[in-house]
């Protein structure tokens, strides 16, 4: 059909449609998966074990200092590069987690969460042309705003089972039109934490290209399994070409407040600011306060998630691999990628399966075909979120067992 027009009055048109295009890369953006499937759990009423954020939240004290901040404090603009409150806990937590030291007034900006960060670090270091290197998977919001800065992706397959960093491949990948390497660990959708061996290979080719690494860094406390989470920015030679994320919807279990912040030298963060501050200029001062208390008080907190999601994440890979599922390894983050084969129909992919389970089921996933960029990506994987309540676990695994021993039991012996 062609385009609605308005009618036209001596040359004038009294109508607000417009026909022009619009911007061509977000027109052109599909439903994203994750509202596909939160669509389909809603209707479903399943147990939604798709959606990355927790059941339980954080400390009660950071809530109470948000209160009262608004009432003790001025409710308007603060500085665009948040207050020096919380720039300083940003700085104190850099040095005590990971060694780096970070001068608070040059190297720290505060940002509304770790996803307008990233836009802003997109937006202020890159050029059109520009290259750069992500992993595959990856979180979606990475490819879309690297684009509209005009880069090119450069996609680098992790190695199943365990997306190991296949470092002949990355090697290959670094052109002279490489800008930026884009790092996430732990990493969304894996939980993989990337091992020292792969973080120095990586800064090894960041040093002898002249390339920029990106770090999103914001499920830096939820490690288990003996693993450690390494920041690039902290190996010898990087601090000076790194630029660091954190958050406080994963640090502290408080996703609607969308606190992030980052550190690096001045010298990359001066453009970030500048992109920040014609994105948002600035983030909610009373929330900058809670989580600069949060930061520098509340260490304990997030020091157990870890150790806490790991009791959770031995229990539903003991409870999924009973079913059949095949549990790749992960060592971060809170989430759990299941080989689907053992249940697939003919002709089904990840996406169909997720949403058949979510409909018949009443257990929601994410397929993980979804998360990656470069072609023929695995159609087998799905991607579950254990940071739940234990009822909601149980339960889900309670619907599991009954829908697909029921279904195996249909299944034609062979």
């Amino acid at each position: 059909m062609p385009p609605e027009t308005a009618p036209v009055e001596n040359g004038v048109s009294s109508g607000a449609t417009c026909s022009k295009p619009l911007n061509e890369l977000f027109c052109s953006l599909p439903t994203t998966i994750f509202e596909v499937m939160s669509k389909l759990a809603m209707e479903h009423n399943s147990v939604n074990l798709g959606q990355g954020f927790p059941d339980a939240e954080g400390p009660e004290t950071m809530k109470q200092i948000a209160s009262t901040a608004m009432y003790d404090f001025h409710n308007q603009y603060p500085s665009l590069l948040g207050v020096p409150e919380l720039r300083q806990a940003v700085a104190r937590h850099s040095e005590a987690n990971q060694g780096i030291p970070v001068d608070w007034a040059s190297e720290t900006l505060v940002t509304v969460g770790a996803t307008e960060g990233l836009a802003a670090c997109f937006l202020g270091l890159l050029n059109p042309g520009d290259e750069v290197i992500m992993f595959d998977p990856m979180y979606d919001s990475y490819v879309s705003m690297a684009r509209r800065s005009g880069a090119t992706i450069v996609p680098v397959r992790l190695r199943l089972p365990d997306f190991s960093v296949p470092l002949d491949e990355l090697a290959a990948a670094v052109g002279p039109r490489t800008k930026m390497i884009m790092i996430n660990s732990p990493h969304n959708p894996s939980g993989k934490v990337f091992t020292r061996e792969e973080l120095e290979a990586i800064a090894e080719l960041c040093i002898r290209h002249d390339v920029i690494a990106l770090c999103d860094e914001v499920y830096e406390h939820l490690v288990f399994g003996g693993a450690k989470h390494i920041s690039l920015r902290s190996l010898p030679g990087m601090a000076e070409r790194c630029v660091r994320l954190g958050s406080a919807g994963k640090t502290f279990s408080f996703t609607a407040w969308k606190v992030g912040w980052m550190t690096g030298p001045a010298r990359l963060l001066n453009p970030i600011i500048k992109a920040h501050q014609f994105l948002v200029f600035t983030v909610p001062s009373s929330l900058q306060r809670a989580v600069a208390h949060g930061l520098d008080n509340e260490s304990g907190f997030y020091h157990s998630l870890g150790p806490s999601l790991e009791v959770k994440r031995r229990y539903l890979e003991g409870e999924l691999a009973a079913l059949g599922f095949g549990v790749l390894p992960a060592h971060g983050a809170y989430f759990l990628v299941a080989d689907v084969s053992k249940f697939l129909r003919p002709g089904e992919d990840d996406v169909a399966f997720a949403k058949r389970l979510t409909a018949e089921g009443g257990v929601t996933t994410i397929p993980i075909s979804g998360f990656y960029v470069g072609p023929a990506p695995p159609t087998h994987l799905v991607r579950f979120c254990y940071c739940k309540e234990d009822e909601k676990l149980r339960a889900a695994v309670e619907r599991l067992r009954a829908y697909l021993g029921a279904e195996q039991q249909q299944q034609p012996q062979q």
